[in-house]
């Protein structure tokens, strides 16, 4: 009788305790991050970052490169996007880097017929595809221009009217190759 009643106490405990419980909510929670993490909406607007005492106005320093340093790979043009820096470069005529080296023009002319043929031309006449499909009118001809390799460096990295900038699609080194073999094209 007293091992059916020590049976029947166990059995009652069991069940009672397994009764209380809720399967949707557990009872405890060790790591309470870990099972309910913060849910963030896709592009929105975050806290990270935001203190009272930024130095950047939109407040977000951590996120802002420290001052006076440049990114890796990347080499600083000094000259301003204005017109009167381009009239002085092309009056000045500065000398390219690559001059003294060997210019690989199969890279350059690889590269401009990809950022540059499909308005200029693969000749340089201004007579790509985009200027046959009246898409863009009034691609110059490099042979009708006053240009020399910084002058068509300086409009490769900014761009000039119509012409969007390259800055961000070819270094400055491939900027130069493509200023080289511009003067090509025109020269021949």
């Amino acid at each position: 009788m007293k091992s059916l009643f020590k049976i029947a106490l166990v059995l009652g405990i069991v069940i009672s305790v397994s009764s209380c419980r809720d399967k949707s909510k557990p009872n405890y929670q060790y790591m309470p991050n870990m099972y309910e993490s913060v849910a963030y909406e896709t592009y929105s607007e975050s806290k990270a970052f935001n203190s009272p005492n930024a130095i950047a106005e939109n407040g977000k320093e951590g996120q802002l490169p420290p001052a006076g340093t440049i990114k890796r790979g990347y080499t600083p043009y000094e000259q301003p996007n204005t017109p009167e820096a381009l009239a002085a470069i092309k009056a000045a005529n500065p000398a390219s880097p690559l001059e003294g080296t060997k210019v690989d023009m199969d890279k350059a002319k690889e590269l401009f017929d990809i950022y540059c043929a499909i308005c200029h031309g693969t000749a340089g006449d201004g007579k790509g595809k985009l200027v046959k499909q009246e898409k863009f009118l009034g691609v110059p001809n490099y042979k009708e221009r006053d240009i020399n390799k910084a002058s068509v460096f300086h409009v490769i990295t900014y761009g000039l009217n119509s012409m969007g900038s390259h800055g961000n699609q070819l270094s400055a080194n491939e900027r130069w190759l493509v200023a080289e073999y511009v003067l090509k094209l025109k020269n021949e």
